[in-house]
């Protein structure tokens, strides 16, 4: 298995002969929409950067897509049209299916949670994740993590944009996945508390995983402040860095 990240939380599982496109926020610098934050934090049009150079390439490898919820910064336009062309298999949670196809999306596979189905090369399971801490979380509407699981390849534990909750904690202690990946950017909008999990929750979903962790959600859009270089040194104090891979835009590891 080979997980590649690309940028925020856009990201590639190639496993088999399956090649698996996480939330594709797929549109050039500056042009996936709108500011997040015009006090808080530096207005700037989304995403803050580029897609990485060897983006086309591992893009052209794709056979299914895997999309967490819809906001922008995890399907964007571009996300979109590049479905549309390639007529690609979608698989989403069952409360994303209508708006998905109304905007001409292959839906191939539905997902509910605490669900288990088949999955392109192996098991899927719908995890609830809540998208900010208090008020915050009604406005963003419905999130779904998910566990992914194949035979004789790493489990995989999607946990999406989510707070650290019940239903995070028992995926991490019970279900147990080989590979956690976690929204570390702390977003947040002008109002009201963060949308993602805060530093101190992070270190305990790093604790609490018993295997290797992904850090994602950073640099790419202008309401996460949490850096690589910041998650790092809070990660280090922590004696948690070597147990978490951050990686750079277009890095790919096999696991």
């Amino acid at each position: 298995m080979k997980i590649h990240h690309l940028r925020n939380a856009t990201m590639i599982i190639e496993v088999g002969n399956y090649v698996i496109l996480v939330d594709p926020m797929l549109g050039n610098k500056g042009e996936s929409g709108p500011t997040f934050t015009f006090i808080r934090f530096k207005p700037q049009r989304n995403p803050i950067v580029s897609l990485p150079d060897n983006a086309a390439v591992l893009l052209g490898k794709v056979t299914h897509c895997l999309i967490t919820h819809l906001h922008p910064d995890h399907i964007d336009q571009a996300g979109v049209e590049f479905l549309r062309a390639n007529q690609t298999p979608v698989i989403c949670s069952v409360r994303d299916e209508k708006k998905l196809k109304g905007r001409g999306v292959n839906i191939s596979q539905t997902v509910n949670y605490w669900e288990e189905t088949d999955f392109p090369g192996g098991r899927i399971q719908g995890i609830p994740a809540v998208h900010g801490y208090g008020f915050v979380a009604k406005l963003m509407g419905d999130v779904m993590g998910f566990f992914l699981s194949f035979p004789n390849e790493k489990s995989i534990y999607l946990s999406s944009d989510t707070v650290y909750t019940e239903a995070v904690h028992k995926v991490l202690t019970e279900l147990k996945p080989d590979i956690s990946v976690v929204a570390c950017g702390t977003a947040q909008l002008d109002l009201f508390q963060p949308l993602l999990m805060r530093p101190e929750d992070i270190l305990k979903f790093a604790r609490n995983a018993p295997g290797k962790v992904i850090a994602n959600h950073m640099e790419a859009v202008n309401h996460c402040p949490t850096t690589r270089l910041q998650l790092s040194e809070l990660l280090s104090r922590s004696n948690l860095r070597s147990k978490v891979y951050i990686p750079n835009d277009g890095e790919g590891k096999v696991y």
